[in-house]
């Protein structure tokens, strides 16, 4: 699926949440809203389930995992698609969660960057990215990557209430409140946005950077190295963004920090009840997980993926 199939489909799917019931118990129909992040993933297994199970009716939308879980708290929606950790406060309303897969968020830059040789040799720190992301001032590439040019830096984030906005600040030290630049809603349009601006930086979810069918990364944008060691060269060991294969592997043997690594959930105001969504969250996390791999994500430890069945039953 190509980056603009998504955005149509995001804002197509959107509307039909709000005229469903969620929360009878012999209701065949499941509502799924929240995270970018895991809405390729979640529009796979929804298909895959359905064809298994015709009866059932999906209803998927994407608007920011801070959407998801309102929309659970307050009956709209039955599962929400989250890519965070909850704070204590939502914690005390009650809500589970189960981790599902796991990913990562990428800064990224725009292809038509001039310093993109310089970009790819010696990466950015993380020291350096907090600059960036938090100062709201003006900084240049040059110097930043040593080399004449006062191209400013623009930096790009997420307009809603965004998991990958708050796992991307995490790493940085700050909360997405912290961050500071042009607000563009989702994923798909804040990498639209970057792609478009030579000078840009942001970040992305890695299912909206890379084509899960090629295993490359999407035309125009580009993903910024980071130098985890500051000896200002990305080594070997840290060079591991060319394709869909790698950033999975280092996602998953931790060369990737985490965070911006994390796990990714579906979460369910209290424990369910209803066997529809009982019987589907556990075929997500047992026949679905050989889905994974192949839609762009990391599959969980098998240890994890016991404890998340454990609470569903």
């Amino acid at each position: 699926m190509n980056l603009h199939k998504i955005i149509r489909t995001v804002f197509f799917i959107t509307m039909p949440l709000y005229f469903i019931s969620c929360n009878s118990a012999n209701d065949n129909s499941i509502s799924i809203s929240g995270a970018f992040a895991l809405y390729p993933l979640g529009i796979k297994w929804t298909e895959q389930y359905k064809k298994l199970h015709p009866t059932i009716r999906f209803n998927v939308s994407a608007g920011g995992a801070g959407k998801g879980l309102t929309d659970v708290i307050a009956g709209a929606a039955d599962i929400a698609m989250f890519s965070r950790e909850l704070t204590p406060e939502e914690t005390r309303k009650g809500v589970v969660l189960f981790a599902v897969a796991k990913d990562a968020v990428v800064p990224t830059f725009s292809t038509k960057n001039p310093y993109s040789n310089l970009i790819h040799h010696k990466g950015l720190t993380q020291d350096q990215l907090k600059a960036i992301y938090f100062s709201g001032g003006n900084i240049t590439w040059g110097s930043l990557l040593d080399t004449i040019g006062k191209d400013n830096i623009s930096v790009y984030t997420r307009s809603d209430a965004a998991g990958a906005a708050d796992t991307w600040a995490a790493y940085l030290g700050g909360k997405q409140s912290n961050i500071k630049g042009t607000g563009i809603y989702g994923d798909p349009g804040l990498a639209d946005a970057i792609a478009n601006s030579i000078f840009g930086i942001g970040f992305n979810n890695v299912a909206y950077v890379y084509d899960v069918n090629t295993g490359r990364k999407r035309p125009g944008i580009d993903v910024v190295p980071i130098d985890r060691n500051n000896n200002r060269m990305i080594d070997a060991d840290e060079n591991f963004y060319n394709n869909t294969d790698s950033i999975l592997a280092a996602i998953s043997d931790g060369r990737y920090p985490s965070p911006p690594a994390r796990n990714l959930y579906f979460l369910t105001k209290g424990k369910p009840t209803n066997t529809a969504i009982i019987s589907f969250l556990k075929w997500v996390l047992t026949d679905g997980q050989q889905y994974v791999k192949a839609a762009g994500y990391v599959p969980l430890p098998k240890e994890k993926i016991k404890e998340q069945i454990e609470q569903l039953n």
